[in-house]
């Protein structure tokens, strides 16, 4: 009888840490990938390239990467809503350019568009500036009404 108890005691244990290793196995994980190209007219496909893994492609902060951050993903539907009703579009330029501080920006989670933006513009100033104000209009759309 003893016997009986302690492989069922065993097996137990066994089990306990299986699912404890196979949970801590398939925690989300942030794979770092090189920025690609997009056209720097379309405020759209950029913010699908660019924002949507971790704010949401409805902008909401539910993207799929968004699980394995540290710091919840800004719901970007709400800024206006946050600013008394008027879409701050200065300075959410600013914070994709990193010139705003904010803590989950320029973090090995979320980076700093900016230099991104610049090193894909090959360093074009008017580009960046582009790609920057068509984002910007973009995220405007997505502002819960």
């Amino acid at each position: 009888m003893r016997l009986s108890k302690f492989i069922s005691l065993a097996a137990f244990i066994m089990l306990f840490a299986a699912s404890v290793v196979a949970q801590n196995a398939s925690a989300p994980e942030v794979r770092h990938v090189p920025i690609v190209n997009t056209p720097s007219n379309s405020g759209q496909q950029m913010y699908k390239s660019y924002c949507a893994v971790c704010h949401g492609v409805d902008g909401k902060g539910n993207g799929p990467a968004a699980p394995a951050l540290k710091t919840s993903p800004s719901d970007l539907t709400a800024l206006a809503q946050k600013n008394g009703g008027k879409y701050p579009s200065a300075h959410v330029a600013s914070v994709i350019r990193g010139q705003a501080a904010l803590p989950s920006h320029g973090s090995q989670d979320m980076p700093i568009w900016g230099p991104l933006l610049s090193s894909i513009s090959q360093g074009h100033e008017g580009q960046v500036q582009q790609r920057t104000a068509n984002l910007v209009a973009y995220i405007d759309t997505l502002q819960a009404k």
